[in-house]
């Protein structure tokens, strides 16, 4: 009876912050920042478009659902690479591990920012260049604890900080993510996810790049005074992801996995889609999945990703220990995920994973 209280708080929980974060208004569509906190840096997740909501475990539930990230045996790193729409010259990196800590918690920690390369700096009198180079810094930590309640239930949080900015100039926030998942079935085959993310402050730019000299006239004479510019401040992106999934499992050999989420924006169109996976005997994972964006109706309105993704994992045990409640033993992991994009070249993710 006690996880179906905690699953009816965090239900509620959600719900109510789901209010503050005014999700699913179009009109708002461009006026929030920190587009970063959307992108996906896990191979696995990218595979399936950011759909496994209800089945994300892991350090991969840090960037999705907060809660999956217990489902684990006892630690879990990841080290994730990516080309953001290729060639545009930006590469996404990120860190993360998720420890046990008790019977049924872990706390998870990861770290992801973006590379941008080397950028000429260009002045009004100089347009072609001055020769010299700047690379700004977009980076963002995320702390959670997550809980399961007798295998069927798992919650968590997260705070998240957040920071973008050059060398000059610099913007910093907090945000919240919260989650649950419910896990049911004659072989736990059934999963429900929900979860709220990036609820929290508004960002400001604020340095020196913005102050600017003035000359103040003082009757025959002028003198400079160095005035800071006010910025527009500009909030996160909010959104709510509702999924579900279901394990057709044939013997031991095969399984197939198929899932569906909705995603509810706040400064967006909302969006839903399908994925599919395919395993074969747990050491090779094959998946893909398609995610339609309601509301776009022509090419400048429609998303940046064509709806279409796709990706594998090959999972290599590192010793013959037998399954405990459905999870593995120590492992080894290399993830590949692929998602089509309108414009450029789509983005690659690959990533390393180690269970221990």
């Amino acid at each position: 009876m006690t996880k179906y209280i905690y699953f009816i708080l965090s239900f509620a929980l959600i719900c109510t912050l789901t209010e503050t974060a005014q999700a699913g208004n179009p009109d708002r569509q461009g006026e929030a920042g920190a587009f970063e906190l959307l992108m996906m840096p896990w191979a696995r997740s990218a595979g399936l478009h950011s759909m496994n909501t209800s089945s994300v475990s892991g350090v991969d539930a840090l960037r999705l659902n907060i809660a999956g990230a217990a489902r684990i045996n006892k630690t879990q790193v990841n080290l994730g690479h990516a080309k953001y729409l290729q060639g545009s010259g930006i590469d996404m990196n990120s860190f993360g591990l998720s420890q046990r800590v008790g019977e049924n918690g872990a706390i998870a920690f990861s770290v992801m920012s973006l590379d941008f390369g080397d950028i000429p700096v260009t002045t009004t009198n100089q347009p072609e260049g001055t020769g010299a180079t700047f690379s700004p810094s977009f980076i963002n930590i995320g702390v959670g604890y997550s809980h399961v309640f007798e295998n069927k239930v798992s919650v968590g949080v997260l705070f998240r900080g957040v920071s973008e900015g050059v060398a000059d100039l610099r913007a910093s926030t907090f945000a919240v993510d919260a989650g649950v998942q419910y896990v049911t079935g004659e072989d736990d085959n059934f999963k429900l996810g929900i979860s709220l993310r990036n609820v929290g402050g508004t960002l400001r730019f604020q340095g020196e790049g913005i102050v600017r000299s003035v000359e103040i006239p003082t009757g025959g004479a002028t003198y400079n005074l160095a005035i800071e510019e006010r910025t527009a401040e500009f909030e996160l992106q909010s959104q709510l992801n509702i999924g579900a999934s279901y394990d057709f499992r044939f013997t031991d050999v095969h399984r197939v996995t198929i899932l569906g989420n909705f995603t509810s924006n706040a400064f967006s169109q909302d969006q839903f889609g399908a994925g599919v996976e395919y395993s074969l005997r747990d050491i090779f994972v094959l998946r893909g999945a398609y995610r339609y964006e309601v509301g776009s109706s022509n090419i400048n309105e429609a998303p940046l990703y064509s709806g279409l993704a796709g990706g594998f994992s090959l999972q290599l045990p590192l010793n013959k220990e037998a399954k405990d409640e459905g999870l593995f033993g120590t492992q080894v992991s290399i993830d590949y995920g692929y998602r089509a994009s309108k414009i450029l070249g789509g983005t690659h993710n690959i990533g390393l994973r180690f269970d221990l």
